[in-house]
């Protein structure tokens, strides 16, 4: 016996549990600093060997004021991610941080880009002492090419992608329905009203039967972003308007958001559905929650599919919204007609999209899965983060629903 009474180590076993606690948490905070740090270092150091440091020769102030950016983005970027992001909410740092995320991760990929090529060339021994500054000028100016392109594409209104939709089980009363999707408009740190009033006016000029929007309508809560999700309430519809929560609404207030855009106008699919009719025929259009929702601590917020069609005509065709595209397989078993989804934002700024292909089963477009079900995934109205799309462009997609077979999904 080590000599310690009973009462004794009863009384120090909370302590030493407590203790243990926090070492750790200790021990996961340095784990979280270590893989924040890589990764931090393996997106800086393509862009400083390739633009600054692989035998481009540069004069030393470039060498060494390409370094210290690089450095100071490094040491930075976490405090200006919890600032924007974080409980402050600070839209002037999320603004900074995201940009410059944006940036970086267009000068990784072309400095990799540029380092096989500056290695393809060398092997075959093209271009000489000089070769290596010629790779470091071209990557910059494809980067800042792709950049001033991107941001383009990010902030204007974005093109109508016009797609028939064969749903076998449409009567031939709603043969011909107008389906307007909107999906992740992510109003947030760039104050985008004005752009939001012109993708109203957009929609309304499509003369809509449905307009569905898929989630992601914010980053922040109502209050913070009601001026730019205002313009929402001015669009119009002859049959309905319905709207599911994303997982970035989980973010910021999702009961809230699902109030503001009953405010709005809008029908709040909150694992519900509503039957709109024409010609003696029915539709139902149902939703369900994102799929995060469950682990939102929100009471009743989780994706319940059986809910949602609970009550619905099991002869009538079904579209669902639900807002991530790996929803498809319970859509598919519960034979749903079609599923509408966002969230991929179609990668948004290549080659992203190769990444989102490992989380979703799809990344744009129309797919066919099993007998029954098929699947469009827009692309996204607005964008998350940093302000750009690269290979990515934006959409508000026109589905035009056609009863029969027609020709089969791609």
């Amino acid at each position: 016996m080590d000599g310690t009474a009973p009462g004794e180590a009863a009384a120090a076993a909370p302590g030493t549990e407590a203790a243990g606690g926090g070492a750790r948490r200790r021990r996961s905070g340095l784990r979280r600093l270590a893989v924040l740090v890589l990764v931090l270092l393996l997106l800086c150091f393509p862009p400083w060997w390739t633009l600054f440091a692989g035998g481009a020769g540069w004069p030393f102030p470039v060498f060494l004021a390409g370094t210290v950016v690089l450095a100071g983005w490094m040491v930075s970027f976490p405090f200006l991610m919890i600032a924007g992001h974080g409980p402050r909410r600070s839209d002037r740092a999320a603004r900074i941080a995201d940009t410059s995320l944006g940036v970086i991760w267009v000068l990784f990929t072309w400095s990799v880009l540029g380092g096989v090529a500056d290695l393809a060339l060398a092997g075959f021994d093209v271009g000489g002492t000089g070769r290596a500054r010629t790779v470091a000028v071209v990557v910059a100016a494809v980067s800042a090419g792709l950049l001033g392109w991107g941001h383009h594409e990010a902030m204007r209104v974005p093109r109508v992608r016009r797609l028939d939709v064969h749903v076998p089980r449409l009567g031939g009363g709603l043969d011909g329905t107008r389906v307007v999707v909107l999906a992740d408009t992510h109003y947030g740190p760039i104050d985008r009203a004005h752009w939001s009033a012109r993708v109203a006016e957009a929609v309304n000029a499509l003369d809509a039967d449905v307009v569905v929007h898929a989630g992601d309508i914010a980053d922040g809560t109502p209050a913070q972003r009601r001026e730019q999700s205002a313009p929402l309430g001015t669009i119009r519809s002859r049959l309905a308007k319905v709207y599911v929560t994303g997982n970035h609404e989980y973010g910021g207030e999702a009961q809230g958001w699902l109030d503001r855009m009953a405010e709005l106008g809008w029908e709040p699919l909150h694992n519900r559905h509503v039957v709109v009719e024409r010609g003696g025929d029915a539709l139902v259009l149902a939703g369900v929650d994102d799929v995060t929702a469950e682990h939102s601590g929100l009471a009743g917020h989780r994706a319940n599919l059986a809910g949602a069609l609970a009550g619905a005509d099991p002869a009538d065709p079904v579209l669902l919204v639900a807002h991530q595209p790996k929803y498809v397989p319970q859509a598919a078993a519960a034979g749903i007609d079609l599923q509408v989804s966002g969230h991929t934002h179609g990668g948004q700024i290549w080659p992203f999209n190769f990444l989102v292909r490992i989380d979703q089963p799809v990344v744009r477009g129309l797919s066919r899965h099993g007998e029954r079900t098929q699947l469009y995934t827009s692309r996204g109205t607005g964008f998350w983060g940093p302000p750009f799309r690269v290979f990515a462009p934006s959409e508000i997609t026109l589905l035009t629903l056609r009863s029969g077979a027609g020709p089969a999904a791609g």
